[in-house]
């Protein structure tokens, strides 16, 4: 009786997932290795896009709030003195204008699987992050929204970064 019980369990079972336990958790995100050993792409690959795709907004906010800054001084709420920072609205709007052209490049070559974007990505909105946690007092509700996509972006790119590669 186990015998055709057991005949029948497995007959159930696609054959390339005999023998394999169903793990969930961390590992579930994980893609299977092939017969070459390559990860192959999982669902996980649209959070890479997503990242690239809101690297490119946040870079076209930052390009944004940088313009702003540099032609439009008086549009902010606080005057240059209320910032955490000691520094002009001009520069500061130059720093705003770079950080952004360099998430948009990055993004670029995030789509591409590159590995330097990866770590260039990661980099860029964590120091996004940090700028616009200075920002904060001038324009508060702009800076949480950016600060809040640049979780984003770290945690796509950290956790399914390797997958944009192999896809």
């Amino acid at each position: 009786m186990s015998d055709i019980s057991q005949e029948q369990k497995t007959a159930q079972v696609p054959p390339q997932t005999r023998g394999q336990q169903r793990t969930g958790g961390a590992h579930a995100a994980r893609p299977a290795p092939t017969a070459q050993g390559a990860a192959q792409p999982s669902g996980w690959v649209g959070w890479i896009l997503y990242a690239a795709m809101m690297m490119v907004v946040v870079g076209l906010f930052q390009v944004v709030v940088g313009l702003t800054a540099v032609f439009d001084s008086g549009y902010y709420l606080v005057g240059q003195d209320g910032l955490v920072v000691e520094v002009d609205y001009t520069a500061w709007g130059w720093v705003h204008v770079a950080l952004g052209a360099v998430a948009i490049a990055a993004a670029v070559g995030l789509l591409a699987g590159q590995m330097w974007a990866r770590v260039v990505g990661i980099a860029m909105a964590l120091i996004s992050s940090v700028v616009n946690l200075a920002f904060i007092p001038a324009y508060p509700l702009w800076s949480v929204m950016v600060i809040t996509l640049d979780v984003l972006v770290i945690y796509a790119i950290a956790v399914h970064g390797r997958e944009m590669k192999a896809a």
